[in-house]
Protein backbone atom coordinates (compact mmCIF):
# COMPACT_ATOMS: atom_id res chain seq x y z
CA UNK A 1 0.00 0.00 0.00
CA UNK A 2 1.30 3.45 -0.89
CA UNK A 3 -0.03 6.97 -1.42
CA UNK A 4 0.55 9.67 -4.05
CA UNK A 5 -0.68 13.23 -3.73
CA UNK A 6 -2.39 15.44 -6.28
CA UNK A 7 -5.07 18.14 -6.46
CA UNK A 8 -8.77 17.51 -5.83
CA UNK A 9 -11.33 19.09 -8.14
CA UNK A 10 -14.32 17.60 -6.32
CA UNK A 11 -15.07 16.68 -2.73
CA UNK A 12 -16.37 13.11 -3.10
CA UNK A 13 -14.36 9.95 -2.24
CA UNK A 14 -14.24 6.82 -4.42
CA UNK A 15 -12.93 3.26 -4.22
CA UNK A 16 -12.51 0.88 -7.16
CA UNK A 17 -10.23 -0.77 -9.71
CA UNK A 18 -7.95 1.42 -11.82
CA UNK A 19 -8.32 1.18 -15.58
CA UNK A 20 -5.61 3.00 -17.53
CA UNK A 21 -7.03 4.81 -20.54
CA UNK A 22 -4.71 5.01 -23.51
CA UNK A 23 -5.74 7.65 -26.02
CA UNK A 24 -6.02 6.40 -29.59
CA UNK A 25 -2.86 7.39 -31.43
CA UNK A 26 -3.49 9.26 -34.65
CA UNK A 27 -0.85 8.67 -37.29
CA UNK A 28 0.18 11.89 -39.01
CA UNK A 29 0.81 11.12 -42.68
CA UNK A 30 3.56 12.66 -44.77
CA UNK A 31 3.38 16.44 -44.67
CA UNK A 32 3.32 16.94 -48.43
CA UNK A 33 -0.01 16.22 -50.15
CA UNK A 34 -0.01 14.40 -53.50
CA UNK A 35 -3.46 15.80 -54.33
CA UNK A 36 -4.45 18.97 -52.46
CA UNK A 37 -8.04 18.88 -53.70
CA UNK A 38 -8.47 15.31 -52.44
CA UNK A 39 -6.98 16.32 -49.07
CA UNK A 40 -9.28 19.32 -48.90
CA UNK A 41 -12.29 17.06 -49.58
CA UNK A 42 -11.14 14.64 -46.86
CA UNK A 43 -10.77 17.49 -44.38
CA UNK A 44 -14.19 18.95 -45.20
CA UNK A 45 -15.81 15.52 -44.81
CA UNK A 46 -14.13 15.10 -41.39
CA UNK A 47 -15.15 18.64 -40.48
CA UNK A 48 -18.82 17.88 -41.21
CA UNK A 49 -18.61 14.64 -39.22
CA UNK A 50 -17.17 16.50 -36.22
CA UNK A 51 -19.82 19.19 -36.40
CA UNK A 52 -22.51 16.48 -36.37
CA UNK A 53 -20.83 14.70 -33.44
CA UNK A 54 -20.62 17.91 -31.44
CA UNK A 55 -24.27 18.65 -32.16
CA UNK A 56 -25.13 15.15 -30.89
CA UNK A 57 -23.00 15.69 -27.77
CA UNK A 58 -24.72 19.03 -27.23
CA UNK A 59 -28.17 17.44 -27.40
CA UNK A 60 -27.15 14.47 -25.20
CA UNK A 61 -25.55 16.69 -22.57
CA UNK A 62 -28.55 19.03 -22.58
CA UNK A 63 -30.79 16.05 -21.79
CA UNK A 64 -28.56 14.30 -19.26
CA UNK A 65 -27.17 17.38 -17.50
CA UNK A 66 -28.30 20.82 -18.65
CA UNK A 67 -27.91 23.34 -21.45
CA UNK A 68 -25.18 25.16 -19.54
CA UNK A 69 -22.87 22.11 -19.52
CA UNK A 70 -23.86 21.43 -23.14
CA UNK A 71 -22.56 24.89 -24.07
CA UNK A 72 -19.04 23.44 -23.82
CA UNK A 73 -19.69 21.55 -27.06
CA UNK A 74 -21.26 24.57 -28.71
CA UNK A 75 -18.03 26.37 -27.89
CA UNK A 76 -16.10 23.50 -29.55
CA UNK A 77 -18.23 23.95 -32.68
CA UNK A 78 -17.38 27.65 -32.66
CA UNK A 79 -13.69 26.85 -32.21
CA UNK A 80 -13.80 24.43 -35.13
CA UNK A 81 -15.20 27.20 -37.35
CA UNK A 82 -12.97 29.92 -35.90
CA UNK A 83 -10.68 31.74 -38.35
CA UNK A 84 -7.68 30.67 -36.30
CA UNK A 85 -8.55 27.01 -36.80
CA UNK A 86 -10.82 25.82 -39.67
CA UNK A 87 -9.80 28.34 -42.36
CA UNK A 88 -6.17 28.07 -41.21
CA UNK A 89 -6.27 24.31 -41.81
CA UNK A 90 -7.72 24.77 -45.30
CA UNK A 91 -5.06 27.36 -46.05
CA UNK A 92 -2.31 24.93 -44.98
CA UNK A 93 -3.74 22.30 -47.34
CA UNK A 94 -4.26 24.57 -50.36
CA UNK A 95 -1.44 27.11 -50.08
CA UNK A 96 1.22 24.92 -48.45
CA UNK A 97 0.25 21.54 -50.04
CA UNK A 98 -0.02 19.78 -46.66
CA UNK A 99 -1.96 16.60 -45.94
CA UNK A 100 -5.21 17.03 -44.03
CA UNK A 101 -3.80 15.29 -40.94
CA UNK A 102 -0.62 17.36 -40.92
CA UNK A 103 -2.55 20.60 -41.47
CA UNK A 104 -4.94 19.84 -38.58
CA UNK A 105 -2.09 18.81 -36.30
CA UNK A 106 0.17 21.77 -37.10
CA UNK A 107 -2.58 24.39 -36.77
CA UNK A 108 -4.00 22.76 -33.63
CA UNK A 109 -0.59 22.32 -32.02
CA UNK A 110 0.33 25.95 -32.71
CA UNK A 111 -2.89 27.18 -31.09
CA UNK A 112 -2.41 24.76 -28.18
CA UNK A 113 1.12 26.06 -27.55
CA UNK A 114 -0.14 29.66 -27.52
CA UNK A 115 -2.72 28.88 -24.84
CA UNK A 116 -0.68 26.50 -22.72
CA UNK A 117 2.06 29.13 -22.46
CA UNK A 118 -0.23 31.81 -21.04
CA UNK A 119 0.24 32.95 -17.45
CA UNK A 120 -3.43 33.08 -16.55
CA UNK A 121 -4.63 29.64 -15.32
CA UNK A 122 -8.11 30.00 -16.82
CA UNK A 123 -6.78 30.87 -20.28
CA UNK A 124 -4.17 28.11 -19.98
CA UNK A 125 -6.97 25.63 -19.24
CA UNK A 126 -8.58 26.40 -22.61
CA UNK A 127 -5.66 24.54 -24.25
CA UNK A 128 -7.50 21.30 -23.35
CA UNK A 129 -10.46 22.40 -25.49
CA UNK A 130 -8.18 23.03 -28.47
CA UNK A 131 -6.61 19.59 -27.95
CA UNK A 132 -10.08 18.03 -27.83
CA UNK A 133 -11.14 19.60 -31.13
CA UNK A 134 -7.84 18.69 -32.83
CA UNK A 135 -8.03 15.05 -31.66
CA UNK A 136 -11.66 14.80 -32.78
CA UNK A 137 -10.69 15.89 -36.31
CA UNK A 138 -7.70 13.56 -36.43
CA UNK A 139 -9.86 10.66 -35.26
CA UNK A 140 -12.42 11.43 -37.98
CA UNK A 141 -9.66 11.55 -40.59
CA UNK A 142 -8.35 8.16 -39.40
CA UNK A 143 -11.57 6.44 -40.49
CA UNK A 144 -11.95 4.64 -37.14
CA UNK A 145 -15.53 4.06 -35.95
CA UNK A 146 -15.09 3.58 -32.21
CA UNK A 147 -13.10 4.98 -29.33
CA UNK A 148 -11.00 3.09 -26.80
CA UNK A 149 -13.59 4.23 -24.26
CA UNK A 150 -16.12 1.86 -25.83
CA UNK A 151 -14.20 -1.16 -24.54
CA UNK A 152 -14.46 -0.20 -20.85
CA UNK A 153 -17.59 -1.85 -19.47
CA UNK A 154 -17.15 -2.52 -15.71
CA UNK A 155 -17.23 0.06 -12.87
CA UNK A 156 -13.76 1.59 -12.54
CA UNK A 157 -11.54 4.51 -11.60
CA UNK A 158 -10.17 5.91 -14.84
CA UNK A 159 -6.52 6.91 -15.02
CA UNK A 160 -5.15 8.87 -17.97
CA UNK A 161 -2.63 11.49 -18.98
CA UNK A 162 -5.56 13.89 -19.37
CA UNK A 163 -9.25 13.84 -20.25
CA UNK A 164 -11.11 16.09 -22.64
CA UNK A 165 -14.64 17.37 -21.99
CA UNK A 166 -15.92 15.06 -24.74
CA UNK A 167 -14.36 12.01 -23.11
CA UNK A 168 -15.67 13.01 -19.68
CA UNK A 169 -19.25 13.25 -20.94
CA UNK A 170 -18.99 9.99 -22.90
CA UNK A 171 -17.71 8.18 -19.80
CA UNK A 172 -20.37 9.63 -17.51
CA UNK A 173 -22.44 6.69 -16.26
CA UNK A 174 -22.70 4.35 -13.31
CA UNK A 175 -19.50 2.68 -14.58
CA UNK A 176 -17.26 5.65 -13.84
CA UNK A 177 -16.42 5.80 -10.11
CA UNK A 178 -13.87 8.61 -10.51
CA UNK A 179 -10.85 9.66 -12.54
CA UNK A 180 -7.20 10.49 -11.96
CA UNK A 181 -5.00 12.37 -14.45
CA UNK A 182 -1.40 13.48 -14.68
CA UNK A 183 -2.39 16.78 -16.27
CA UNK A 184 -5.35 19.09 -15.79
CA UNK A 185 -6.52 22.35 -14.28
CA UNK A 186 -9.25 23.20 -11.76
CA UNK A 187 -10.38 25.85 -14.28
CA UNK A 188 -10.76 23.43 -17.21
CA UNK A 189 -14.11 22.46 -18.69
CA UNK A 190 -13.33 18.87 -17.69
CA UNK A 191 -13.05 20.00 -14.05
CA UNK A 192 -16.29 21.98 -14.31
CA UNK A 193 -18.08 18.93 -15.72
CA UNK A 194 -16.62 16.67 -13.02
CA UNK A 195 -17.87 18.97 -10.27
CA UNK A 196 -21.26 19.32 -11.91
CA UNK A 197 -21.65 15.56 -12.37
CA UNK A 198 -20.33 14.80 -8.88
CA UNK A 199 -17.44 12.67 -10.18
CA UNK A 200 -14.58 12.20 -7.66
CA UNK A 201 -11.42 13.39 -9.40
CA UNK A 202 -7.74 14.08 -8.79
CA UNK A 203 -5.45 15.93 -11.18
CA UNK A 204 -1.68 16.53 -11.27
CA UNK A 205 -0.99 12.99 -10.04
CA UNK A 206 2.31 11.35 -10.98
CA UNK A 207 0.51 8.39 -12.54
CA UNK A 208 1.99 4.98 -13.33
CA UNK A 209 0.62 2.73 -16.09
CA UNK A 210 1.55 -0.32 -14.00
CA UNK A 211 -1.32 0.57 -11.61
CA UNK A 212 -3.80 -0.70 -14.22
CA UNK A 213 -5.97 -3.39 -12.57
CA UNK A 214 -5.01 -2.43 -9.01
CA UNK A 215 -7.52 -1.41 -6.36
CA UNK A 216 -7.29 2.26 -5.36
CA UNK A 217 -8.96 4.89 -3.22
CA UNK A 218 -9.50 8.52 -4.21
CA UNK A 219 -9.35 10.54 -1.01
CA UNK A 220 -10.57 13.96 -2.16
CA UNK A 221 -10.35 15.43 1.33
CA UNK A 222 -6.65 14.59 1.71
CA UNK A 223 -6.05 15.13 -2.03
CA UNK A 224 -4.36 11.79 -2.56
CA UNK A 225 -4.64 8.43 -4.27
CA UNK A 226 -4.08 5.28 -2.21
CA UNK A 227 -2.98 2.26 -4.27
CA UNK A 228 -3.47 -1.30 -2.98
CA UNK A 229 -5.09 -0.31 0.33
CA UNK A 230 -5.24 -2.98 3.05
CA UNK A 231 -8.49 -4.60 4.17
CA UNK A 232 -8.93 -2.32 7.16
CA UNK A 233 -8.57 0.82 5.06
CA UNK A 234 -10.91 -0.59 2.41
CA UNK A 235 -13.62 -1.17 5.03
CA UNK A 236 -13.04 2.32 6.44
CA UNK A 237 -13.43 3.96 3.04
CA UNK A 238 -16.41 1.85 2.05
CA UNK A 239 -18.07 3.08 5.23
CA UNK A 240 -17.00 6.63 4.40
CA UNK A 241 -18.44 6.43 0.86
CA UNK A 242 -21.71 5.08 2.26
CA UNK A 243 -21.75 7.80 4.91
CA UNK A 244 -21.11 10.52 2.30
CA UNK A 245 -23.98 9.19 0.18
CA UNK A 246 -26.31 9.33 3.16
CA UNK A 247 -25.15 12.85 4.01
CA UNK A 248 -25.81 14.00 0.44
CA UNK A 249 -29.26 12.45 0.51
CA UNK A 250 -30.01 14.15 3.82
CA UNK A 251 -28.75 17.50 2.50
CA UNK A 252 -30.79 17.19 -0.68
CA UNK A 253 -33.86 16.77 1.51
CA UNK A 254 -33.43 20.37 2.72
CA UNK A 255 -32.48 21.82 -0.67
CA UNK A 256 -35.76 23.65 -1.17
CA UNK A 257 -36.11 24.80 2.44
CA UNK A 258 -35.17 28.38 3.39
CA UNK A 259 -31.97 29.04 5.33
CA UNK A 260 -33.69 30.13 8.56
CA UNK A 261 -32.31 29.85 12.09
CA UNK A 262 -34.41 28.25 14.80
CA UNK A 263 -35.35 31.69 16.12
CA UNK A 264 -36.58 32.83 12.67
CA UNK A 265 -33.57 34.73 11.29
CA UNK A 266 -33.38 34.21 7.50
CA UNK A 267 -30.16 34.38 5.50
CA UNK A 268 -30.25 34.33 1.69
CA UNK A 269 -27.89 31.77 0.16
CA UNK A 270 -26.44 32.55 -3.25
CA UNK A 271 -23.79 30.91 -5.45
CA UNK A 272 -20.48 32.20 -6.78
CA UNK A 273 -19.75 31.24 -10.39
CA UNK A 274 -17.01 31.88 -12.93
CA UNK A 275 -18.89 30.96 -16.11
CA UNK A 276 -22.50 30.47 -17.23
CA UNK A 277 -21.73 26.74 -17.29
CA UNK A 278 -22.00 26.63 -13.49
CA UNK A 279 -25.51 28.05 -13.13
CA UNK A 280 -27.23 24.67 -13.30
CA UNK A 281 -24.97 23.28 -10.55
CA UNK A 282 -25.94 26.26 -8.39
CA UNK A 283 -29.64 25.65 -9.00
CA UNK A 284 -29.27 21.94 -8.26
CA UNK A 285 -27.76 22.83 -4.88
CA UNK A 286 -30.67 25.08 -3.95
CA UNK A 287 -29.09 28.48 -4.63
CA UNK A 288 -31.54 31.36 -4.24
CA UNK A 289 -29.66 33.27 -6.91
CA UNK A 290 -26.18 34.05 -8.18
CA UNK A 291 -24.43 36.30 -5.68
CA UNK A 292 -21.24 36.69 -7.69
CA UNK A 293 -20.72 36.19 -11.40
CA UNK A 294 -17.06 36.92 -12.10
CA UNK A 295 -17.43 38.57 -15.50
CA UNK A 296 -13.67 38.78 -16.06
CA UNK A 297 -13.59 35.13 -17.09
CA UNK A 298 -15.43 36.14 -20.26
CA UNK A 299 -12.42 38.33 -21.03
CA UNK A 300 -9.85 35.69 -20.13
CA UNK A 301 -11.28 33.14 -22.55
CA UNK A 302 -10.62 35.10 -25.75
CA UNK A 303 -7.73 36.74 -27.58
CA UNK A 304 -9.68 39.90 -28.39
CA UNK A 305 -11.76 42.13 -26.17
CA UNK A 306 -15.34 40.77 -26.25
CA UNK A 307 -17.55 43.26 -28.05
CA UNK A 308 -20.75 44.76 -26.70
CA UNK A 309 -23.06 42.41 -28.59
CA UNK A 310 -21.29 39.29 -27.37
CA UNK A 311 -21.35 40.49 -23.77
CA UNK A 312 -24.98 41.57 -24.01
CA UNK A 313 -26.07 38.14 -25.19
CA UNK A 314 -24.17 36.38 -22.39
CA UNK A 315 -25.50 38.71 -19.68
CA UNK A 316 -29.04 38.42 -21.05
CA UNK A 317 -28.81 34.62 -20.99
CA UNK A 318 -27.45 34.42 -17.44
CA UNK A 319 -30.22 36.72 -16.20
CA UNK A 320 -32.75 34.32 -17.72
CA UNK A 321 -31.00 31.25 -16.26
CA UNK A 322 -30.27 32.57 -12.76
CA UNK A 323 -32.19 30.84 -9.95
CA UNK A 324 -35.18 32.96 -8.88
CA UNK A 325 -34.02 35.63 -11.33
CA UNK A 326 -31.40 36.98 -8.91
CA UNK A 327 -27.91 37.64 -10.26
CA UNK A 328 -25.06 39.92 -9.26
CA UNK A 329 -22.48 40.55 -11.98
CA UNK A 330 -19.14 41.93 -10.87
CA UNK A 331 -17.69 44.31 -13.42
CA UNK A 332 -14.30 43.72 -15.00
CA UNK A 333 -11.75 42.60 -12.36
CA UNK A 334 -8.59 42.04 -14.36
CA UNK A 335 -5.03 42.68 -13.25
CA UNK A 336 -2.96 41.13 -10.45
CA UNK A 337 -3.10 37.35 -11.12
CA UNK A 338 -5.74 37.69 -13.88
CA UNK A 339 -4.06 39.00 -17.01
CA UNK A 340 -5.43 39.22 -20.52
CA UNK A 341 -3.22 39.43 -23.62
CA UNK A 342 -5.04 42.32 -25.29
CA UNK A 343 -4.70 44.63 -22.25
CA UNK A 344 -0.88 44.47 -22.42
CA UNK A 345 -0.48 45.24 -18.72
CA UNK A 346 3.06 46.12 -17.73
CA UNK A 347 4.88 43.99 -15.13
CA UNK A 348 4.51 45.31 -11.58
CA UNK A 349 6.55 44.77 -8.44
CA UNK A 350 3.35 44.51 -6.39
CA UNK A 351 0.53 43.47 -8.76
CA UNK A 352 -1.97 42.78 -5.94
CA UNK A 353 -1.53 46.43 -4.94
CA UNK A 354 -1.28 47.70 -8.47
CA UNK A 355 -3.20 48.45 -11.64
CA UNK A 356 -6.26 46.23 -11.40
CA UNK A 357 -10.07 46.03 -11.32
CA UNK A 358 -11.86 49.40 -11.05
CA UNK A 359 -8.55 51.21 -11.51
CA UNK A 360 -8.18 49.79 -15.02
CA UNK A 361 -11.82 50.57 -15.78
CA UNK A 362 -11.60 54.21 -14.68
CA UNK A 363 -8.29 54.75 -16.48
CA UNK A 364 -9.63 53.10 -19.65
CA UNK A 365 -13.26 54.29 -19.78
CA UNK A 366 -13.80 53.30 -23.43
CA UNK A 367 -13.08 49.68 -22.51
CA UNK A 368 -15.28 49.89 -19.40
CA UNK A 369 -18.19 51.48 -21.24
CA UNK A 370 -18.46 48.54 -23.63
CA UNK A 371 -19.25 46.34 -20.63
CA UNK A 372 -21.54 48.91 -19.02
CA UNK A 373 -23.63 49.29 -22.19
CA UNK A 374 -23.95 45.51 -22.49
CA UNK A 375 -25.05 45.29 -18.84
CA UNK A 376 -27.61 48.07 -19.26
CA UNK A 377 -29.08 46.37 -22.33
CA UNK A 378 -29.25 43.03 -20.52
CA UNK A 379 -30.98 44.70 -17.57
CA UNK A 380 -33.99 45.28 -19.83
CA UNK A 381 -34.63 41.52 -19.62
CA UNK A 382 -34.87 41.17 -15.85
CA UNK A 383 -33.53 42.37 -12.51
CA UNK A 384 -29.77 42.80 -12.67
CA UNK A 385 -27.41 43.72 -9.85
CA UNK A 386 -23.98 45.01 -10.84
CA UNK A 387 -21.12 45.76 -8.49
CA UNK A 388 -17.81 47.52 -8.81
CA UNK A 389 -14.72 45.77 -7.34
CA UNK A 390 -11.69 47.07 -5.43
CA UNK A 391 -13.30 50.34 -4.33
CA UNK A 392 -11.33 52.51 -1.92
CA UNK A 393 -13.14 55.85 -2.14
CA UNK A 394 -16.45 57.61 -2.77
CA UNK A 395 -14.78 59.41 -5.70
CA UNK A 396 -14.34 56.09 -7.52
CA UNK A 397 -18.00 55.17 -7.00
CA UNK A 398 -19.21 58.54 -8.28
CA UNK A 399 -17.03 58.30 -11.39
CA UNK A 400 -18.22 54.75 -12.13
CA UNK A 401 -21.84 55.88 -11.77
CA UNK A 402 -21.15 58.82 -14.11
CA UNK A 403 -19.86 56.43 -16.76
CA UNK A 404 -22.96 54.27 -16.26
CA UNK A 405 -25.17 57.33 -16.79
CA UNK A 406 -23.24 58.27 -19.93
CA UNK A 407 -23.81 54.77 -21.33
CA UNK A 408 -27.51 54.95 -20.51
CA UNK A 409 -27.77 58.22 -22.45
CA UNK A 410 -25.82 56.80 -25.40
CA UNK A 411 -28.26 53.89 -25.62
CA UNK A 412 -31.26 56.21 -25.28
CA UNK A 413 -29.93 58.37 -28.12
CA UNK A 414 -29.85 55.29 -30.34
CA UNK A 415 -33.28 54.18 -29.06
CA UNK A 416 -31.81 50.93 -27.74
CA UNK A 417 -33.83 49.50 -24.82
CA UNK A 418 -32.03 49.30 -21.50
CA UNK A 419 -32.92 48.61 -17.90
CA UNK A 420 -32.04 50.10 -14.54
CA UNK A 421 -29.60 47.80 -12.73
CA UNK A 422 -29.24 47.77 -8.96
CA UNK A 423 -25.77 49.16 -8.21
CA UNK A 424 -23.48 47.96 -5.45
CA UNK A 425 -19.81 47.72 -4.56
CA UNK A 426 -17.43 45.16 -3.15
CA UNK A 427 -15.96 45.86 0.25
CA UNK A 428 -12.57 44.21 -0.06
CA UNK A 429 -10.15 46.87 1.15
CA UNK A 430 -9.74 48.20 4.70
CA UNK A 431 -10.28 51.69 3.24
CA UNK A 432 -13.74 50.74 2.02
CA UNK A 433 -14.67 49.05 5.30
CA UNK A 434 -13.55 52.06 7.33
CA UNK A 435 -15.44 54.46 5.04
CA UNK A 436 -18.49 52.23 4.69
CA UNK A 437 -20.92 54.86 6.04
CA UNK A 438 -20.14 57.33 3.26
CA UNK A 439 -20.03 54.63 0.59
CA UNK A 440 -23.42 53.29 1.68
CA UNK A 441 -24.98 56.65 0.79
CA UNK A 442 -24.05 56.10 -2.88
CA UNK A 443 -25.00 52.46 -3.55
CA UNK A 444 -27.84 49.97 -3.15
CA UNK A 445 -25.93 47.08 -1.58
CA UNK A 446 -22.55 45.88 -0.26
CA UNK A 447 -20.82 42.59 -0.98
CA UNK A 448 -17.85 41.78 1.24
CA UNK A 449 -15.01 40.03 -0.59
CA UNK A 450 -13.26 38.35 2.32
CA UNK A 451 -10.41 36.92 0.22
CA UNK A 452 -8.94 40.32 -0.65
CA UNK A 453 -10.11 41.97 2.56
CA UNK A 454 -8.09 39.38 4.50
CA UNK A 455 -5.12 39.82 2.17
CA UNK A 456 -4.98 43.56 2.61
CA UNK A 457 -5.88 43.61 6.31
CA UNK A 458 -3.32 40.95 7.26
CA UNK A 459 -0.67 42.11 4.74
CA UNK A 460 -0.50 38.59 3.28
CA UNK A 461 -0.15 37.72 -0.40
CA UNK A 462 -2.86 35.07 -0.77
CA UNK A 463 -1.05 33.54 -3.77
CA UNK A 464 2.13 32.94 -1.77
CA UNK A 465 2.16 29.32 -0.59
CA UNK A 466 4.75 30.12 2.12
CA UNK A 467 2.26 32.38 3.92
CA UNK A 468 -0.70 30.01 4.20
CA UNK A 469 0.14 29.14 7.82
CA UNK A 470 -0.10 32.84 8.72
CA UNK A 471 -3.53 33.29 7.16
CA UNK A 472 -6.25 33.56 9.81
CA UNK A 473 -9.85 34.13 8.68
CA UNK A 474 -10.80 34.47 12.37
CA UNK A 475 -8.36 37.33 13.01
CA UNK A 476 -10.06 39.88 15.32
CA UNK A 477 -9.15 42.79 13.03
CA UNK A 478 -10.78 41.12 10.03
CA UNK A 479 -13.92 40.18 11.96
CA UNK A 480 -14.14 43.73 13.30
CA UNK A 481 -13.93 45.24 9.79
CA UNK A 482 -16.70 42.91 8.59
CA UNK A 483 -18.85 43.84 11.59
CA UNK A 484 -18.29 47.56 10.97
CA UNK A 485 -19.33 47.14 7.35
CA UNK A 486 -22.54 45.32 8.28
CA UNK A 487 -23.45 47.98 10.84
CA UNK A 488 -22.82 50.80 8.34
CA UNK A 489 -24.90 49.07 5.66
CA UNK A 490 -27.85 48.60 7.99
CA UNK A 491 -27.67 52.16 9.24
CA UNK A 492 -28.30 53.19 5.65
CA UNK A 493 -30.89 50.45 5.08
CA UNK A 494 -29.00 48.53 2.42
CA UNK A 495 -28.35 44.75 2.43
CA UNK A 496 -24.89 43.24 2.81
CA UNK A 497 -23.62 39.88 1.56
CA UNK A 498 -20.38 37.98 2.11
CA UNK A 499 -19.08 36.47 -1.11
CA UNK A 500 -15.55 35.34 -0.22
CA UNK A 501 -14.23 31.96 0.91
CA UNK A 502 -15.01 32.78 4.55
CA UNK A 503 -18.70 32.66 3.67
CA UNK A 504 -18.42 28.87 3.33
CA UNK A 505 -16.40 28.47 6.55
CA UNK A 506 -18.88 26.76 8.88
CA UNK A 507 -16.83 27.80 11.91
CA UNK A 508 -17.69 31.43 11.08
CA UNK A 509 -21.36 30.98 10.16
CA UNK A 510 -22.67 31.68 13.64
CA UNK A 511 -20.51 34.83 13.85
CA UNK A 512 -21.81 36.15 10.54
CA UNK A 513 -25.44 35.40 11.37
CA UNK A 514 -25.13 37.11 14.76
CA UNK A 515 -23.66 40.17 13.00
CA UNK A 516 -26.81 40.39 10.90
CA UNK A 517 -25.40 39.39 7.51
CA UNK A 518 -28.27 39.38 5.00
CA UNK A 519 -26.79 36.87 2.56
CA UNK A 520 -23.88 34.51 1.96
CA UNK A 521 -22.63 33.68 -1.53
CA UNK A 522 -20.42 30.60 -1.86
CA UNK A 523 -19.36 27.86 -4.27
CA UNK A 524 -22.36 25.70 -5.28
CA UNK A 525 -21.11 22.59 -3.46
CA UNK A 526 -20.88 24.55 -0.19
CA UNK A 527 -24.53 25.67 -0.23
CA UNK A 528 -26.27 22.69 1.34
CA UNK A 529 -23.82 22.20 4.26
CA UNK A 530 -24.13 25.93 4.90
CA UNK A 531 -27.93 25.76 4.84
CA UNK A 532 -27.88 22.86 7.29
CA UNK A 533 -25.64 24.81 9.67
CA UNK A 534 -27.83 27.92 9.54
CA UNK A 535 -30.98 25.90 10.19
CA UNK A 536 -29.32 24.40 13.28
CA UNK A 537 -28.45 27.77 14.89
Amino acid sequence: MYTVTGQSISSEPAIGTIRFYRHIKNIIKDAVAADTQAELARYRHAYRMCMEQLEHLYQTTSTQLSSTEADIFEMHRMLLADNRFGPAVENAIIQQSKTAEYAVYSVGQNLWEQFVGMEDPYLRARAADIQDVMNRLLFALSGKKESALDHITEPFILMAEDLSPSETVQLHSDRLLGFVTRQGSPFSHTAILARTMGIPALINIDINEDWDGHLAIIDSEKQCLIIDPDETLIRDYQAKVYSEQKKREALLAIRDYPAVTRDGREVKLYANINTPLEISAAADCGAEGIGLFRSEFLYLNVHEYPDEEMQYQIYRDVIAAAPRGHIVIRTLDLGADKKSPYLALEPEDNPALGYRAIRICLRQPDLFKVQLRALLRAAAHGTLHIMFPMIISVTEVLRAKELLAECRQELADKKIPCGEPVVGIMIETPAAALDADRLAEEVDFFSIGTNDLAQYTLALDRNNAQLHTFYDPHHPALIRLIGMTVEAAHRHHIPVCICGESGADLTLTKTFVSMGIDALSVAPNALLPLKKTIRSL
